[in-house]
């Protein structure tokens, strides 16, 4: 049933797939320029439509251009006309990666330093930011957003259509099924989640969210103004788990030995297929010659469940590389310096300025941010303003049973989790998480000395020290010959920590089970339990460690922290 309706939208999307001249090499990127639309040599006429992608899980190795197994074309032809970005970082799970693209701040400066944001928490993206979207909107932009949200959502207000976007088609939750877009968040806690505008989509069911997604993207091109600034957020889920494609792409693996690797492939070549047709869109109706296409993935990729960061050390959910660097590049036939690689320090921070910029508005760290305009670094291959990155401080993680302050120096708690890189170093203090190398997926089963391979070196440790810029695999740690820079990193972590807000991440709410919402996920709480949940959060900070009356709320909130400690720390 699922391949048949996986066919049916490829049907659906036809003439876009379809008439796309697979022997027109060039087509993506050297297409005649639209009628009425000035070349891009010109001075563009307005603001340029900006079309941000973001993919879910796609490790650093799943790329064509970076040598692997898998077939896009269309991101490696995207990608080699454009600016691939190889000094790249984001965040090693989806909430931070995004809360950091939508604020341009740092997780410490939005209480989202621990774990993601769950379907049952009282928690979402903090209502007092000014986010993207909606600066954009100032600038006069038109906003949509197509994919996954998961930044909150247990309050209307924390909803993509209240926080800046005109409309939105997509999940709130971070893992849904691709077909039936159902989530259990645990034993029989399984709701429907799709939704267009602030209504549940109970009619979309069936349909594969890739291609959907792409669909939605393409009537968006088609109803809208050229002469209107445009900004597209286009959030897949892929390639998240569940492991699920369409029959068509799987074929193509189908000698591939390892089955998790051959599903997870057929997922990227649907994904890039899906891209290929938004670009074809955009040239279609008229906005591809003023647009700036950009290409990121949220995190690194998951390498029990298909993916590979190979030859990065570490995998999605670790501060080691193999979780922090990610895939991207920069499309566009603005740019004044194409067909080239950068390797200008950018974090994912940094979009926010670069693009209220590129729309003619202004963003700077006045306004509380921690990214930069890094858009003449990119167009026009000129140093990054970018120096440093912060890649968190995380003080709920489960503290490095080797860790101490006497172990940093007097400065610093090296148990506790923490990761920043200044220059040409990067320190890790505390548990940065599963620290191998692991070599591609390429076969259905593998023996058991595989696993004793390239272990980690020592798990009595808890603090490293690399020279990334020398050593971007991270295999020689420096630590022990390096103690002034050591102390250096250790100091600039106290700074930035000097600056955190209180971690938030509250206890899980009964009420937002979806049977109360109709066999949906979505908003449950009203202002007063919010103001209620700020009293309780205020009241658990000020008495950390104090003994609390025992209730089933804070029964669950214990086992899901413990739950979730097991799932970042990768030992399950």
């Amino acid at each position: 049933m699922h391949a048949l309706t996986g066919f049916s939208l490829v049907s659906l999307l036809g003439f876009g797939y379809l008439s796309w001249d697979w022997a027109k090499p060039s087509l993506v990127a050297d297409a005649p320029a639209e009628a009425g639309v000035e070349h891009p040599s010109a001075a563009p006429p307005q603001p340029p439509h900006i079309i941000f992608i973001l993919t879910d899980d796609q490790g650093y190795h799943d790329v064509g251009y970076h040598g692997s197994d898998i077939e896009t074309p269309t991101l490696d032809r995207l990608a080699a006309e454009g600016v691939k970005l190889e000094n790249y970082y984001i965040q090693p799970i989806c909430t931070p990666s995004r809360s950091q693209l939508l604020t341009g701040r740092y997780q410490i400066h939005t209480g989202l330093q621990h774990s993601i944001i769950r379907p049952r928490q009282p928690n979402c993206l903090p209502l007092d930011q000014v986010t993207l979207p909606q600066k954009l909107q100032e600038l006069g932009y038109s906003t949509h957003m197509v994919g996954k949200w998961h930044l909150g959502f247990y309050r209307k207000e924390c909803l993509p259509t209240r926080r800046g976007f005109d409309t939105f088609l997509g999940s709130l939750t971070g893992n849904v099924d691709y077909y039936t877009y159902d989530n259990c968040d645990g034993p029989g806690v399984c709701g429907f989640d799709l939704h267009e505008g602030e209504s549940v989509a109970w009619g979309l069911s069936g349909q594969y969210s890739t291609l959907l997604y792409a669909q939605r993207v393409s009537h968006i091109l088609a109803s809208h103004s050229p002469r209107q600034p445009l900004f597209l957020y286009v959030a897949f889920q892929a390639v998240h788990t569940p492991l699920q494609s369409p029959r068509e792409y799987l074929y193509r693996y189908r000698t591939m030995g390892n089955v998790a690797r051959r599903k997870y492939a057929a997922m990227v070549t649907c994904m890039d297929e899906a891209v290929r047709n938004i670009t074809w869109a955009l040239k279609r109706h008229g906005f591809y010659n003023n647009s700036v296409i950009i290409f990121s993935s949220d995190n690194g990729g998951q390498t029990f469940s298909g993916g590979s960061n190979w030859p990065l050390r570490g995998r999605k959910g670790t501060y080691w590389e193999g979780g922090v660097r990610g895939l991207g590049f920069v499309h566009s036939p603005l740019l004044k310096r194409k067909r080239r690689t950068s390797r200008a320090l950018v974090h994912i921070t940094d979009w926010y300025p670069t693009l209220v910029a590129l729309a003619g508005g202004t963003a700077s760290a006045a306004d509380g941010l921690d990214g930069y305009d890094v858009w003449p670094a990119i167009s026009e291959g000129r140093a990054s303003p970018r120096t440093e990155i912060l890649h968190n401080i995380d003080p709920l993680y489960n503290h490095a049973r080797h860790g101490s302050l006497e172990g940093g120096f007097g400065i610093w708690n090296t148990a506790v989790q923490a990761a920043i890189r200044v220059g040409e170093w990067k320190l890790l203090t505390g548990d940065p998480g599963y620290g191998d190398w692991i070599p591609p997926q390429t076969l259905a089963a593998f023996p058991g000395s595989w696993w004793n391979l390239e272990r980690m070196a020592s798990a009595r440790q808890a603090v490293w020290l690399f020279n990334i810029s020398a050593d971007p695999y991270e295999r020689e740690d420096l630590a022990g010959q390096r103690p002034d820079v050591v102390r250096a990193l250790l100091a600039r972590l106290v700074d930035y920590n000097r600056t955190a807000i209180p971690v938030r991440y509250p206890a899980e709410n009964p009420r937002a089970h979806p049977d109360f919402n109709g066999g949906a996920w979505g908003p449950w709480a009203s202002d007063e339990e919010e103001d209620e949940e700020e009293e309780e959060g205020r009241a658990r900070s000020q008495s950390r460690g104090r003994r609390k009356k025992k209730c089933k709320i804070c029964k669950l909130r214990s086992f899901f922290r413990k739950l979730n400690t097991r799932l970042m720390s990768h030992r399950i």
